[in-house]
């Protein structure tokens, strides 16, 4: 009984856990993930069509407002650039549009 428990507390968590990827998420992925509004998705789609991002450092060049923490923030909400998330090292400082 108390592993059914568990393994039911497992599987609850794993579908409340959320991940999307900028290259591929859609709009409603992209609004489901706390910290993004609407603005933020308009300029990270506008962006996307002009190519994909490469990873955190060239997202963060390119889209106005995902430098440092907020960057750290969305990634811990389950943001992720080729399947990576944010670490510090991955994205130096980019210069301001």
């Amino acid at each position: 009984m108390h592993k059914s428990i568990l393994l039911l507390a497992a599987l609850l968590q794993a579908t409340t856990c959320f991940a999307a990827d900028i290259n591929t998420a859609t709009v409603a992925d992209l609004d489901g993930i706390k910290g993004i509004g609407p603005a933020l998705s308009r300029r990270i789609l506008a962006e996307r069509d002009k190519g994909p991002f490469r990873d955190w450092a060239e997202l963060a060049a390119r889209v106005k407002g995902l430098r440092g923490g907020k960057a750290a923030a969305l990634s811990a909400e389950g943001l992720t650039v080729n399947g990576e998330t944010f670490s510090a090292s991955a994205a130096p400082n980019a210069e301001k549009k």
